[in-house]
């Protein structure tokens, strides 16, 4: 019999999760709007179920242009409107202005670092602690718990799968050695 990690088993009906959990949780993002979106997505997590953001996460692909970072650093106080009328995402003010605000940060790290991507390889490894302290100067709507579940889902931070997962071993041999260490 196949040991998955524990959420999983406790949520054994559940595709969502399941699907998640074996094909995008833990494994490294290359691509700045991914590695974006995840952020985005964890930020709306917040004080909710992830099964909740997992239902509606097309729907916030749909609203936010792909997560296109350029294009989301440059909403008006029209598309904040658009995006708070809309029934198929988290209608939070502090949620969709952390989108993007964070967007508008990640392109001014892009001119010194040339990619979200490459400021977070260039910090890393940090511990949690380090990570939570510099999200929190960099970014807004960034505490612990959301920095945490970014950089483990991303693969910054070990922890996303239990070492008797099939997935463990799936995503450790899809990541630089480097990658999955922590302080």
């Amino acid at each position: 019999m196949t040991t998955y990690c524990d959420y999983c088993n406790s949520h054994p009906q559940d595709t969502f999760n399941k699907v998640y959990h074996d094909t995008q949780y833990g494994f490294p993002l290359d691509s700045d709007d991914q590695l974006f979106e995840r952020l985005v997505l964890e930020i709306n997590q917040a004080g909710l179920s992830w099964i909740t953001i997992l239902k509606k996460a097309e729907n916030f692909h749909k609203a936010y242009d792909g997560f296109k970072i350029e294009k989301i650093a440059n909403y008006t106080e029209n598309d904040r409107a658009r995006l708070l009328e809309d029934a198929g995402i988290i209608r939070n003010r502090l949620k969709v202005n952390a989108a993007i605000v964070n967007a508008q940060k990640i392109l001014e790290l892009k001119k010194e670092f040339g990619s979200f991507k490459e400021w977070l390889d260039k910090h890393h490894p940090l511990t949690k602690e380090e990570w939570t302290k510099l999200f929190k100067k960099t970014f807004i709507f960034t505490g612990g718990e959301i920095v945490n579940e970014f950089l483990m889902s991303t693969g910054y931070l070990a922890g996303a799968h239990e070492t008797a997962c099939p997935i463990y071993k799936k995503v450790a041999s899809l990541r630089p050695a480097w990658m999955g260490q922590s302080k």
